[in-house]
């Protein structure tokens, strides 16, 4: 379990970005969870990962050169984050998603576990998200994974708004820890961006 590889996603990794998100509404819709299918919810949503991708925050795991997972570290989200919460304490977890051929493998942990080294590396005490809050089996989820529920915010243009964090000492999975790839990055990129490893 240890040949992952997580490294930082590019403008080519698009389409299948786009198929992990499509398969992951699809499973959601299965499971009877109404997440992601507001329409023109996802044209906005890929055009906010183009940014992402663009400004170095989102980042792709691989095994084999197969990508199965990504996740985004996002600027702390104002519409639930506040200035009394110390946003600039925390590393933030945002488009977390798994391909559905690496369930068992507890991708997602592992990857929350690297976003926790992140946030070591560069000083900040706390790794935080936010998640639907219709989604209780997610929320569930990232409850089994260390977080604690912080509050729930519930903005009239937001669906969003179940907030947690954990301890950036957490670690779930210490026998499977991603290997990081460093790849450069341009110098006007770089602030904020520091990750472990570089």
């Amino acid at each position: 379990m240890n040949d992952h590889e997580i490294r930082r996603a590019t403008l080519h990794d698009g389409e299948v970005l786009t198929g992990l998100r499509t398969e992951a509404e699809d499973w959601l819709a299965a499971a009877g969870i109404d997440q992601w299918r507001t329409p023109g919810f996802r044209d906005r949503a890929l055009a906010k990962w183009k940014v992402d991708i663009e400004h170095h925050r989102t980042w792709v795991v691989e095994r084999r050169a197969a990508i199965l997972a990504t996740v985004t570290l996002a600027p702390p989200d104002r519409d639930f984050w506040t200035e009394e919460d110390e946003p600039e304490t925390a590393v933030y977890v945002a488009k977390l998603i798994t391909a559905r051929k690496a369930a068992g493998q507890q991708l997602g942990g592992r990857i929350l576990d690297w976003v926790g080294s992140v946030a070591r590396t560069q000083g900040k005490p706390w790794v935080r998200l936010d998640c639907w809050r219709a989604n209780v089996a997610l929320q569930e989820y990232y409850l089994r994974e260390g977080f604690h529920h912080v509050r729930t915010e519930a903005p009239s243009h937001r669906l969003s708004g179940w907030m947690a964090q954990r301890s950036a000492d957490v670690t779930m999975h210490p026998d499977a820890p991603l290997r990081q790839q460093t790849l450069p990055v341009p110098p006007q990129s770089q602030e904020g961006l520091r990750v472990s490893g570089e």
